[in-house]
């Protein structure tokens, strides 16, 4: 691509990735594009850690692992179901993605213990962020649901697993990030005011 613009979206409509025009308003641009947003900001979420210990580091790289699969979502979700053939090569989210989401869920929640109260999205800056990108996660989702209504078997079933799990180990994670900072988890107080 020599240019960054194109102009072909100026009248509203952006093209899929097997070239089909839509509204850019649609329900499938309105979840790859929530999706996207929620890649940044795991990114920012990344940005945040300071690597400084070993846990932040493993932490990273489980976001590195994710930023990854959530472009193969996007990917997924910007391709009708009809241009992707079998057998083609093509990005996709497997059974073993959604496991591994579930297996450091696991790990993190036994270093951290369980909880019995509500967790508020505050603590360091980041697990800020990680709450932040856990809220987009959930927004993509809500996303992805319109967009199975509106076109029934165009949703990867894996994909939807995915995300829906991420949202999950992005909890965790800022749990983890705010116990690494020292601030532990922020817990709601029903009786503060």
């Amino acid at each position: 691509m020599s240019k960054i613009y194109t102009r072909r979206g100026d009248a509203g409509e952006t093209s899929l990735a097997d070239g089909t025009r839509v509204p850019k308003n649609s329900a499938r641009v309105e979840a790859y594009g929530t999706v996207d947003e929620a890649n940044s900001a795991v990114g920012l979420a990344r940005a945040a850690l300071r690597i400084a210990a070993p846990e932040e580091l493993a932490l990273d790289r489980m976001l590195d692992f994710v930023q990854h699969r959530l472009f193969d979502c996007s990917s997924l979700l910007a391709t009708p179901a009809a241009a992707r053939p079998a057998g083609h090569r093509h990005p996709a989210i497997h059974a073993e993605d959604v496991e591994r989401l579930e297996c450091w869920i696991d790990e993190l929640t036994a270093s951290l213990g369980e909880i019995d109260h509500f967790v508020l999205p505050a603590g360091s800056e980041a697990a800020a962020r990680l709450h932040v990108a856990r809220t987009v996660v959930r927004r993509a989702e809500r996303r992805i649901i319109e967009l199975s209504a509106d076109e029934p078997g165009e949703v990867d079933p894996q994909a939807f697993a995915f995300v829906n799990r991420l949202s999950d180990l992005l909890f965790t994670m800022a749990r983890a990030a705010n116990r690494v900072s020292g601030s532990g988890d922020v817990f709601w107080d029903a009786r503060k005011r």
